[in-house]
C-alpha cells in the first residue's frame, strides 16, 4: 500500500530527529491517449482482465425459480447464468460445443432445457450434455465432455453474484478473496438488508467510447458542479471523497442530515474492473460498463426498489441517477471523439479530486504490464478464457500448433516479441 501512496502523493517520510517538511500533493499524468483507442491493448484487456478477473454481474434476487437465465455480454465474452433444478446458480459461456452456436438468445427468461436452434443439441441448466442427436450411435463419444463451458461462481455475503471465466485450472489463478476479501462486509452495508431490493427495471445505454473513460468519469466528482445540476440532491460535492482499497473503491457521498432524512444517503462501491453498486434504504442499483471493442461501450443498469419503499420514495432517487447517467454519457462521448482526433496524449490528473481515476488506472496498468511480461516471455498470447483440449485430442493439437507457427489470427511483427 505504501508504494501506491507514493504513487498518489500522499505518503508521509518516515520521522527523523529533523522532521522534513510535509511532501506537496502533485498531479500526475494519466494513461496516454492510446490506451483508450488501440485494437491491440483491446485484446490484451481482453486477456489480462476480462477473462482473468472476478466481475461482479447481479444479485441472487433475479433468479428465483429453476429455469431463470439471465444473458450478458462482457468485452466479447458471452454467457449465461441459470438457476439449476437443485436451485444452484451456474454460469456457462452461451456457446453450444457443437459448432459454436448460442444457446441462448434473450437477455432473460426461464426455460427447461438450454437448447441449439443449429443441429439441436440440448443442455441441462446445469450446463451438461442431455441430447445430441445422431452421436449416441459414435464409438468414443462422451456425453460428459461435451457441456457447455464452465465458468467459476462465487456468491458473497449480500448475494451479488460474480464470475470468473479462468478455464485453465479447477480454480482461478485469482482467488476472490485476492481482490474482494471483505468487500461484502463494509460497515456502512449494515444497515441495509439486500434481500429487501427486487428489481424494478433495466436498461442500456450505448455510445462510442472507451470503457476505461466510463470508469474514469464515474469515480470522481470534479466534474460534478459544471455537469449535473441534480447531485447536489443526494451529496455534498466538495466533501466528496474515494476510500481505494485492494481491487475496490468506497465512494464517500458525505450527505447531510437533511438528504439522509429524504432516503438519499447513497453507499457506492466501485469493483475493479468494471462495475459498481450504489444502495440507498430506498434505491439500489448495479451499473456495468460493458466494452465492444476499443471504442465502444454499453452502460448496463440494473434498478432496484426496496420492496418497502413507496413510490414517490424509490422515484426520487431513481430518477436522479437516470438524469446522471444520461448526462455522464454525453462527457464520456465528446471525450471519446476528442482522443480519436489524434491531438491528445494525457493529462496531469488531480490527486485528490482525481483519486478514483488515478487508482484506476494504476489497476489497469499493473494488470496490463504484468500480463504484457507475461506472453512476452512466453512468446505467444495468453487467453485464461479459453477452453483446453481433451489430453486425447492429438489432430486437433496439432492444427493448433501449425496455426501458431503461421501467427493465425495475429502478426508476428506486431507483437513486437
Amino acid at each position: 500500500m505504501s508504494s501506491v501512496l507514493n504513487y498518489f502523493g500522499y505518503a508521509k517520510p518516515s520521522p527523523t530527529l529533523e522532521e522534513p517538511p510535509p511532501l506537496k500533493k502533485s498531479p500526475v499524468r494519466a494513461l496516454p491517449a492510446p490506451w483508450y483507442t488501440s485494437r491491440e491493448m483491446y485484446e490484451c484487456e481482453r486477456r489480462a482482465i476480462f477473462s482473468r478477473k472476478w466481475l461482479f454481474i447481479t444479485h441472487r434476487n433475479r433468479l428465483q425459480e429453476p429455469g431463470d437465465f439471465l444473458r450478458y455480454t462482457v468485452a466479447g465474452f458471452d454467457f449465461i447464468i441459470t438457476l439449476d433444478r437443485n436451485h444452484t446458480v451456474n454460469a456457462l459461456h452461451n456457446v453450444c460445443r457443437h459448432r459454436a452456436y448460442s444457446v441462448v438468445e434473450q437477455k432473460q427468461g426461464r426455460t427447461k432445457i438450454l437448447a441449439c436452434r443449429y443441429h439441436g443439441w440440448s443442455y441441462g441448466l446445469d450446463g451438461r450434455l442431455a441430447k445430441a442427436p445422431n452421436y449416441q450411435e459414435l464409438d468414443g463419444f462422451d456425453k460428459t465432455q461435451n457441456g457447455l463451458f464452465p465458468i467459476h461462481v462465487h456468491i458473497d455475503t449480500n448475494g451479488f453474484i460474480w464470475v470468473n471465466m479462468d478455464s485453465r485450472k479447477e480454480k482461478p489463478e485469482v482467488s476472490w478473496e485476492d481482490d474482494f476479501e471483505n468487500v461484502d462486509k463494509q460497515e456502512r452495508f449494515q444497515q441495509f438488508k439486500f434481500d429487501d431490493y427486487v428489481l424494478d427495471h433495466s436498461y442500456e445505454l450505448e455510445g462510442g467510447y472507451n470503457w476505461k473513460i466510463l470508469a474514469d468519469n464515474f469515480n470522481e466528482c470534479y466534474h460534478c458542479k459544471t455537469t449535473h445540476p441534480d447531485v447536489p440532491n443526494f451529496l455534498t460535492i466538495d466533501s466528496a471523497d474515494v476510500d481505494v482499497k485492494d481491487g475496490h473503491m468506497q465512494h464517500d457521498h458525505a450527505s447531510t442530515p437533511e438528504q439522509r432524512a429524504q432516503g438519499f444517503n447513497v453507499n457506492s462501491t466501485y469493483y475493479f474492473p468494471n462495475a459498481s453498486m450504489s444502495i440507498s434504504p430506498h434505491f439500489m442499483m448495479i451499473q456495468k460498463f460493458l466494452p465492444d471493442g476499443p471504442t465502444n461501450s454499453a452502460m448496463h443498469y440494473e434498478v432496484y426498489r426496496n420492496k418497502n419503499s413507496g413510490e414517490e420514495e424509490f422515484s426520487k432517487i431513481a430518477d436522479t441517477y437516470a438524469r446522471v447517467m444520461s448526462e455522464d454519457k454525453v462527457l464520456c462521448s465528446i471525450a471519446q471523439k476528442n482522443i480519436n482526433a489524434g491531438v491528445f496524449i494525457n493529462g496531469q490528473l488531480h490527486p485528490k479530486a482525481e483519486k478514483g481515476p488515478l487508482y484506476f488506472q494504476n489497476s489497469v496498468r499493473k494488470v496490463i504490464t504484468e500480463h504484457y511480461h507475461r506472453e512476452k516471455a512466453a512468446g505467444h498470447e495468453i487467453w485464461p478464457a479459453r477452453q483446453q483440449l481433451p489430453s486425447n485430442a492429438f489432430i486437433s493439437q496439432e492444427d493448433l500448433e501449425i496455426c501458431e507457427g503461421l501467427a493465425c489470427g495475429t502478426q508476428k511483427e506486431e507483437l513486437m516479441w
